[in-house]
């Protein structure tokens, strides 16, 4: 991706530069103003996909049949469909007698639940012929669960990515209460890089203020830079990253920004449990990076089914690491352990009633 960083003494102005040098094809990766010997001045950072436009060249054979091959219909999709022709074709093959009646139960629960045929069918790939063979092993290597915890991410900056509306802000306000709490002496810092929703940053900043945090604004290539110079001065940062609307991708927006290599970087995305299937393959698509270390679903209690959590795991290969679920920010989050997470989806019990059912009984 190349980034370039247009000034000009109004908005009207500057984006009128970038459309007449990039067309429609900028992104624009911050949008700020600053002060400059007592005149305003405005500041757009934009990115786009390719090569330096600036001296345009002949076309190679390779560039010709790239242009030839953008014609035809995404190459995904087909081979989405076709599997899916196979997955009908497969189906009806499964002879679910070949398995325990415990087994056989599970897969039809699950399937359910939501669960799609592709993940039933590899589970029923490795209990047939087997009946004493327990199901939740298996479950456990198609989504595995690795709570999140400093000894599970070390790393010095957690920033959650997601789509808009997933809950990345008060998620990132509860680990972050949470962090305060287990460790009062900890020095933390919460850093907004949404900064097309104010609200959230309002709302980071608040909380920063209310609780002795720090809170910094990242809004460029360059505050990121200077955060990380700063970063020896806390323990932990935490980052609420933007939804990134269009063809906007979190590896070349990482990357714009100065956060891939070797950078102290995990980051977590952050879903709820009822898009439809197809939207999940787009988010993974678009949030796809070599940052991004787990799942976090939220807003659980507002779910019907939880196949999706299985789906996604299947289809990312990301461990479940955080369960959230109602709006408070006390007791509304857990870090994900097995029992917690496979109760949600065979029991729909969320790990907050465990707790309630405990009160009553003392």
């Amino acid at each position: 991706m190349r980034v370039k960083t247009f000034r000009g003494n109004s908005t009207a102005a500057v984006f009128a530069e970038i459309k007449a040098e990039f067309g429609d094809n900028a992104i624009i990766l911050s949008n700020k103003s600053v002060e400059e010997g007592g005149r305003k001045i405005h500041e757009i950072m934009v990115g786009v996909d390719g090569q330096d436009q600036s001296a345009p060249a002949q076309d190679t054979r390779e560039e010709v049949i790239d242009d030839a091959m953008s014609n035809i219909p995404d190459w995904n999709q087909e081979w989405n469909q076709i599997k899916g022709h196979m997955m009908a074709l497969l189906k009806p093959q499964m002879n679910l007698n070949l398995l325990a009646p415990r087994q056989r139960l599970a897969l039809e629960y699950l399937e359910r639940e939501g669960v799609e045929s592709k993940v039933i069918l590899d589970l029923f790939q490795q209990l047939r012929g087997n009946k004493s063979k327990a199901i939740l092993p298996e479950l456990e290597k198609i989504a595995p669960v690795c709570a999140l915890d400093s000894k599970n991410w070390p790393q010095k900056f957690q920033a959650l990515a997601g789509p808009h509306g997933a809950g990345k802000t008060s998620t990132i306000i509860r680990l972050a209460l949470k962090e305060k709490k287990e460790n009062p002496a900890a020095r933390i810092c919460l850093a907004s890089a949404d900064q097309g929703q104010g609200k959230g940053r309002l709302v980071l900043r608040h909380y920063a203020d209310l609780s002795g945090l720090e809170f910094r604004e990242l809004a460029s290539r360059e505050d990121f830079a200077k955060l990380i110079g700063e970063s020896r001065n806390f323990d932990r940062v935490f980052i609420d990253l933007p939804g990134l609307s269009g063809n906007a991708e979190l590896e070349g927006w990482l990357a714009a920004c100065g956060m891939t290599g070797p950078c102290d970087l995990a980051v977590h995305l952050v879903m709820n449990p009822y898009y439809a299937p197809a939207q999940y393959t787009a988010f993974l698509k678009k949030f796809k990076s070599s940052k991004v270390k787990s799942l976090i679903w939220t807003k659980l209690d507002e779910a019907c089914n939880y196949g999706a959590l299985v789906n996604t795991s299947y289809e990312s290969g990301l461990p479940v690491s955080l369960l959230s679920y109602g709006s408070g920010l006390r007791n509304s989050m857990k870090p994900a352990c097995e029992k917690d997470f496979w109760r949600l989806v065979f029991k729909h019990q969320l790990p907050t009633e465990e707790k309630m059912k405990f009160a009553k009984a003392v």
